[in-house]
């Protein structure tokens, strides 16, 4: 069962940072002059292509949480069909070797050992990915839906309590605030290597147990779709239901419990799982359900290479090498031609041409390399 909606999900997904945030970073510049309505739209687009500071939710802030979500949906469509065609054993290896594959990609993603032992960075977006993906899949192998559903209840709940009532030293307890939270202190005191704000990490030891939650949801929705019982519309349904509730009770927890995801609150986890159903639904009626592809199709050639594509704009760049072609005083003419940072809005589109262009150069030749 293909459900083709995921490869576009997870495209659309990428294809902001691959290039499209920058894109969107130029034109908030672009129209900062241009009458308030333009800069309005202008300065709100840019808004929302970047992360808040502490607390709160913005676009850019459901991208990573999007493609956890994603990674559990599609581990139940690989991980049932290998169970079928090779046995329990063999799904559980090829888990673990996935697992391990994309923690060591995320340690090279970093920095590897390029420099002292201290400076590897021992937490990251891949490494993050690798361990919500093992733990996730690892629970579907062996848990029916109630034994996941209490999994991923017991993760956010627990989560919630240590985090309101385990005291912080010189602190004490039901702080959220940066700095001055039982995760940070956490990361600050144990964990080893580099943190990402020199003194916490976004993806750090304990708010990773809730991430793993958020994999879960994912898990739900891929349940969801694999039920050969339920008409398609009907599913398109029951993920618009599930995700308004759980957007309802993300915001209703972070009344006490804010929404953050620098930590990965449990309501920021409700919030994005709610996002990311209702995105879900959107695809899967549009691509699934009333086969409207059109415009999707380059979505779907990155969803193919997404980690790949990843990876490269990390190791090379794909928005530098546009800046060989389109860069310098090229990049001054244009701006003087046209408007200020009009050169550095074609760099980013031009640099997302690129990967755009691998991507479906990948797909044609079916060449897929995943992990």
């Amino acid at each position: 069962m293909r459900i083709a909606s995921l490869d576009a999900l997870r495209g659309f997904n990428f294809v902001w940072i691959l290039g499209a945030d920058g894109m969107m970073w130029a034109l908030d510049r672009m129209l900062a002059d241009k009458g308030a309505v333009a800069s309005g739209i202008g300065h709100f687009l840019g808004r929302q292509l970047t992360h808040v500071a502490w607390e709160g939710f913005r676009f850019y802030d459901l991208i990573f949480p999007l493609f956890i979500f994603i990674t559990g949906v599609t581990s139940v469509f690989a991980l049932a069909r290998m169970v079928e065609r090779e046995g329990i054993r063999s799904a559980h290896l090829r888990v673990l070797r996935r697992a391990l594959l994309l923690y060591g990609l995320g340690l090279i993603y970093y920095g590897g050992i390029g420099a002292h032992w201290h400076d590897i960075r021992y937490v990251g977006v891949l490494q993050r990915i690798a361990v919500c993906y093992l733990v996730a899949s690892l629970l579907f192998l062996n848990f029916n839906r109630r034994g996941l559903l209490v999994a991923c209840a017991t993760l956010l709940v627990g989560y919630w309590a240590l985090m309101t009532f385990v005291p912080v030293p010189g602190i004490g307890a039901g702080s959220f605030a940066p700095d001055a939270n039982l995760a940070n202190w956490i990361d600050a005191n144990y964990l080893p290597g580099r943190l990402w704000d020199n003194t916490r990490d976004p993806e750090g030891l304990l708010s990773t147990l809730p991430a793993i939650a958020t994999c879960l949801l994912g898990v739900f929705a891929g349940l969801l779709l694999k039920n050969e019982s339920l008409a398609p519309e009907r599913k398109t349904l029951w993920l618009i239901g599930i995700g308004m509730a759980l957007l309802a009770g993300g915001y209703l927890w972070a009344l006490q419990f804010p929404v953050i995801k620098a930590i990965w609150t449990s309501s920021f986890v409700l919030v994005a799982g709610g996002y990311s159903f209702l995105l879900l639904a959107l695809w899967y009626q549009l691509i699934d359900v009333w086969h409207i592809r059109r415009g999707s199709t380059i979505f779907m050639w990155v969803g193919a290479n997404a980690i790949t594509l990843y990876f490269l704009n990390n190791v090379v760049g794909f928005e530098p090498v546009a800046r060989r072609f389109v860069g310098g005083d090229f990049s001054i003419l244009v701006d003087r031609m046209t408007t200020p940072d009009m050169g550095d809005f074609v760099a980013h589109a031009l640099g997302l041409a690129f990967a755009i262009a691998l991507a479906g150069f990948l797909y044609r030749r079916k060449i897929f390399l995943r992990v």
